[in-house]
């Protein structure tokens, strides 16, 4: 079974995205004092009273603009209404009934969605003037519950009121699911790529930069594995961080990579490689990450018969552990290959799971250092005396040696692509720890 959806939608800068921060405890959703600065649907897992159910933050929706921002956002609120069980519809108590609360009221009394009135900004529930959030009953939408998202103040009773119209769906046990993180560069077609995988327009596409400013959880089933998508904003480069907007997104880039499982690093394959990209791609990998590369707008590439090969070859000179990344060449726009990355992260998983039995791996470490020794190291021989597998996700080994701290880097790179060699491990990292043990111990 599904966990039930509940949408909070209303005009701008009403407090949605406050609330959905308070809500969850943490500050997953931007929230600045100005309009449209949450500009997609962005889902989160909430759980109130042993209920359990998907919480949906969604843009300010202005009825009538003709900005094309406001369109795409109403599109988003609109499917996101579309797909909810319960709408909780967020109006200001300190402005009152509003023209465009009006018309976003009549959209939600035509769906017959089970909706909630919530009427924020109500700071001071014992005050003459928070029975104002009365004036809402001619909504038509039933009856108006008061709250201070800021404060937190009748959150409780909010939340009482949205389990009671949540469809009986019984107790859910679900599969822990994959993470992948979309991370990339401002604009390079991140939330394009993502919409093409999940065949629906669910984050807002814009040839500004910067469109999408969250980090969005957007779930998918893939051969039977659950996936969770994490669209982001962009790393921009710390000077060209000026807006708090931007600095959070920033930030929230890395939570998301913190979070993953699986990177997907888009970069654009119409520009020369930038350093912005390394840096994100070492981020990923650092953090334990399976990592993918996918080359987006491949389709507005001039290509000769090497063109592949060559790209592929400037970005291990670059970063020399990107040869053991898989390298997708892709385009949101036609959709060329990009399903085909679906399979490499299940496959890059694997990889990253993967266990080595110790009988294995001391027989490859007695082959590499047969192969070629260790340098000696004053006169004494450095010994590699025994070799475990300590960790998967991701792959982590324990070398013990008698000198550990005389095993130079060239020589640890020699083992480690031994390892490789052998097992492959493509997309993900291999860690490589060396401990002292005597040769008596």
């Amino acid at each position: 079974m599904k966990l039930p959806v509940v949408a909070v939608v209303g005009r701008p800068n009403v407090g949605k995205s406050t609330f959905f921060n308070r809500v969850l405890g943490e500050r997953l959703a931007i929230v600045e004092d100005r309009p449209g600065v949450t500009r997609d649907r962005h889902f989160a897992r909430a759980d109130w009273a042993g209920r359990q159910f998907y919480l949906v933050d969604t843009g300010g929706m202005v009825e009538g603009s003709s900005e094309a921002m406001d369109q795409l956002i109403r599109r988003q609120v609109i499917t996101a209404i579309e797909e909810a069980d319960v709408v909780v519809f967020m109006v200001d108590g300190r402005d009152g009934p509003h023209p465009m609360d009006y018309a976003v009221a009549t959209f939600l009394r035509r769906s017959q969605k089970p909706t909630l009135v919530l009427v924020n900004k109500m700071d001071n529930l014992g005050d003459p003037r928070a029975q104002a959030h009365h004036e809402f009953w001619e909504m038509g939408l039933g009856e108006p519950q008061p709250l201070s998202s800021l404060s937190g103040k009748g959150s409780g009773d909010v939340l009482d009121a949205v389990i009671a119209l949540l469809p009986d769906m019984g107790d859910l046990e679900e599969e822990a699911a994959l993470h992948v993180a979309v991370v990339g560069r401002p604009n390079v077609g991140k939330s394009s790529f993502v919409n093409r995988l999940l065949g629906e327009d669910r984050l807002v596409v814009s040839e500004e930069a910067g469109t999408t400013r969250d980090a969005i959880d957007t779930p998918l089933t893939y051969h039977g594995r659950k996936l969770v998508f994490i669209d982001t904003a962009g790393l921009r480069r710390q000077a060209r961080v000026h807006e708090n907007v931007e600095f959070y997104s920033g930030l929230r880039t890395e939570r998301a990579i913190e979070r993953a499982d699986v990177c997907i690093l888009l970069i654009d394959a119409t520009e020369p490689i930038h350093n912005q990209d390394l840096k994100i791609a070492h981020k990923a990998w650092d953090a334990g990450c399976g990592l993918i590369v996918v080359c987006n707008k491949w389709d507005l590439v001039e290509k000769e018969t090497m063109t592949a090969p060559n790209f592929e070859k400037a970005l291990a000179q670059k970063a020399p552990f990107l040869a053991w990344v898989p390298i997708v060449f892709t385009s949101a726009l036609t959709g060329q290959r990009v399903q085909k990355t679906l399979d490499l992260i299940i496959e890059v998983e694997e990889n990253r799971s993967r266990r080595i039995a110790t009988h294995e791996v001391n027989e490859v470490v007695r082959d590499l250092v047969n192969r070629t020794r260790p340098p000696h190291s004053q006169g004494r021989a450095v010994r590699i005396l025994y070799a475990t597998q300590a960790a998967i996700r991701p792959p982590t080994f324990i070398l013990f040696a008698n000198m550990p701290e005389e095993i130079p880097e060239n020589y640890q790179r020699y083992l480690q692509n031994g390892f490789r060699a052998k097992w492959g491990f493509e997309g993900a990292p291999l860690k490589m720890h060396y401990r002292r043990r005597t040769e008596e111990g």
